[in-house]
């Protein structure tokens, strides 16, 4: 399966998934209207990673914003890692928040409380926040 890779815009995150290495990284803003039309070929790709994932999938949520519309993305994405958790496989989400937005460290706490894949949270500097 091919690496999936989209660049960063001012309203879309960057977004890299290697289904080699089950390392998958959500960077940026997302804030694009509307957002299935951006969330869907992401989406798509994650769903055919899952017939056939790594032994670890591991996914890092480094966000900078997003808004209600790709919340409901995002949570999609947390529900299919759900379900390799319940078919036996490894996942991890690391949710990235920026030191002084304990806003984005709390959203992640929510979305961690509708899934069973475990969260680790990582306090990291403004700098590495902004988009590729």
């Amino acid at each position: 399966m091919e690496e999936f890779e989209l660049k960063a815009t001012a309203q879309t995150p960057y977004i890299h998934f290697n289904a080699q290495s089950g390392e998958m990284i959500v960077q940026g803003r997302a804030i694009s209207q509307p957002d299935e039309d951006f969330w869907a070929p992401v989406l798509k790709w994650f769903y055919a990673y899952a017939v056939a994932p790594s032994e670890t999938t591991n996914v890092i949520f480094n966000l900078e914003y997003f808004n209600i519309s790709s919340s409901k993305q995002i949570l999609f994405l947390l529900h299919k890692m759900n379900d390799l958790m319940e078919e036996g496989h490894d996942v991890i989400v690391e949710w990235r928040y920026s030191e002084d937005d304990l806003e984005m460290k709390e959203s992640g706490f929510d979305f961690s409380c509708v899934v069973n894949v475990p969260f680790e949270f990582k306090s990291v500097p403004v700098e590495i926040i902004t988009p590729l």
